[in-house]
């Protein structure tokens, strides 16, 4: 590049309006000093990112490409290079609604379902979900841009704003780039360590090194041959540590106490709960003694709602009783509607709830799903403003419940969660401290999703809580994908979607803390604070501070 182009650059960059002056200005004197190369231009950093999102969502569960998993990252990375902050954030954008749109194609049915509107409608609705959902990544690119344009290095800035967008941004849907590697055991023990947000971490640091040996091709250079190689034994390490764990959890396993414990999907429909609940209760019914006849069972788990009609609250452990619990002859744990009437424009708020009959049929216990799904459960400000129920009559009137107790089986205790509540590990690992549990119990209904990749995607995502607590995982779905995982996150047995079907598996009573259980998402708030910190202060001015604090100190 001649002066007078390097000028004339330089000239464009100062005029160029908005917070992207100093790093276009930065990187033209690069160049002009025969540094790194200029910013990709819009076409090829855009294409880049949309190969990121599609090489993501094939690596999803759904798809299970996993190896893709190592490089899904990289053109996003490298499109990334020395762009500006509004460039990046629209760089993450593209490549999060690419993965969403097409890993997340289950919402259009979801949407139909769920409004009646037509097919154009609700992909436009998808669209703007996706356009939401996709502005988690867009939260990474616009740290990345804001940090890089202040002087701090590219890779370490990526992997904290890798883990501040996973950690902060909120979702509807949340999913975590490590469940990518979900048939991996090797590679997921580390969750006990940092939830799925560090075997991500390990995920991009294969990444990072690809894109170092892209990038020096590019730019004409060596390759860091050492940074190459430390990145890459990331990876590595995390696979050995993942050896070591499974074979100690499974020699944990083999010495603890046992049971079994059945798991009932009656495959109703999404109307033909409501519409039939007869139906649905005389399903559970039969496959519950189809279990019980095939020999002793210490606890069996039926699905979300599935005993659809409601209850009043403080009938519960008399109405249900006398209906059906004292039939089963096993402790069983099933989803319930209750009710309980208020004084306002609502009349009445309801509870997707969880409870435990013991083997005589008496309710032993009760939990009262926290996370309610927005819109679909319940509307933003409705107890405030009850009206708003008049507006939108047909979203429910749920109410979360506030308790986070176990329910208590014998001995030992059960710590349930209901629907999607399973994914989220902050939430699990709060109740485990709030009351440490033997046993964690999933009862889900993904029948909204139809015969999708949603069910297995659900399932891969609540691997994880398996492995962070290092408890067995029974998982009861209407529809499927019901299951029994161990610790290690192995799925024991499972069942296929849209089919009535009744399994049964040994588990064991496990008491043991995990580090993840100890200290919980801490370190990656502190890492969020630290890339923040990056984001707006300049690294020249850090550095300048801190000799100025140490000729003060001497």
């Amino acid at each position: 590049m001649t002066d007078d182009t390097a000028a004339t650059l330089s000239e464009r960059a100062e005029r160029t309006p908005g917070d992207s002056i100093p790093g276009q200005a930065r990187v033209v004197s690069a160049v002009a000093a025969g540094g790194s190369p200029p910013p990709l231009g819009g076409l090829r950093a855009y294409g880049l990112a949309v190969l990121s999102g599609l090489l993501y969502f094939l690596a999803f569960p759904g798809v299970d490409v996993w190896p893709l998993s190592f490089v899904a990252l990289a053109p996003l990375m490298l499109a990334l290079r020395h762009q500006p902050t509004r460039r990046a954030t629209g760089l993450g954008w593209a490549a999060g609604f690419t993965m969403t749109m097409a890993g997340f194609y289950w919402l259009l049915g979801m949407l139909k379902t769920f409004s009646g509107f037509s097919t154009p409608v609700c992909l436009v609705f998808m669209a703007l979900l996706c356009g939401y959902q996709g502005g988690r990544i867009a939260l990474l690119g616009f740290l990345y841009g804001r940090a890089t344009q202040r002087g701090w290095r590219a890779g370490p800035v990526f992997a904290l704003a890798f883990v501040a967008s996973e950690l902060l941004y909120p979702l509807l849907f949340p999913w975590y780039f490590g469940a990518t590697v979900h048939q991996v055991p090797a590679l997921t023990q580390v969750a006990e360590l940092g939830n799925p947000i560090l075997v991500g971490l390990v995920l991009v640091a294969a990444n990072l090194s690809v894109v170092e040996l892209i990038a020096a091709r590019l730019d004409r250079r060596p390759a860091n041959r050492r940074m190459v190689a430390a990145l890459l034994a990331v990876p590595a390490v995390a696979a050995v540590y993942g050896l070591v764990r499974i074979h100690q959890v499974d020699a944990r396993v083999a010495e603890a106490p046992k049971a079994q414990v059945g798991v009932v999907q009656a495959n109703m429909s999404l109307m033909g709960k409501r519409h039939d609940p007869g139906e649905g209760l005389r399903r559970h019914l039969e496959l519950t003694r189809s279990l019980v006849a095939q020999g002793p069972l210490d606890l069996v788990a039926w699905s979300e709602t599935s005993v659809v009609s409601p209850a009043q609250e403080d009938m519960a452990n008399f109405e249900y009783p006398a209906r059906f619990t004292r039939l089963l002859g096993v402790p069983t744990i099933f989803g319930a509607v209750l009710y309980r009437d208020v004084p306002d424009e609502r009349q009445y708020v309801l509870f997707n709830t969880a409870l435990l009959a013991d083997k005589s049929g008496q309710i032993r216990g009760r939990y009262d799903k926290t996370y309610l799904l927005a819109f679909g459960e319940y509307l933003p400000f409705g107890d405030t403003f009850p009206v708003l129920y008049d507006w939108s009559p047909n979203t429910g009137k749920f109410t979360p419940g506030t308790a986070l107790g176990a329910l208590p089986l014998g001995d030992h205790k059960v710590n349930v969660h209901i629907c999607y509540e399973d994914v989220l590990p902050a939430f699990v690992n709060k109740m485990m401290r709030a009351d440490p549990a033997n046993l964690l119990v999933n009862i889900t209904n993904d029948a909204w999703f139809g015969d999708s990749t949603e069910p297995w995607i659900h399932l891969a995502l609540s691997k994880f809580r398996a492995i962070e607590q290092r408890r067995f995982l029974a998982r009861a779905t209407n529809s499927g994908v019901s299951a029994i995982i161990d610790p290690v996150g192995r799925v024991v047995r499972h069942t296929e979607t849209q089919q009535k079907e009744a399994i049964r598996g040994e588990i064991a009573w496990l008491d043991s803390r995990t580090p993840y259980n100890l200290w919980g998402d801490a370190p990656w708030w502190l890492a969020t604070a630290l890339v923040l910190v990056m984001s707006f202060v300049k690294q020249d001015r850090l550095r300048a501070a801190r000799r100025y604090s140490g000729s003060r100190l001497n």
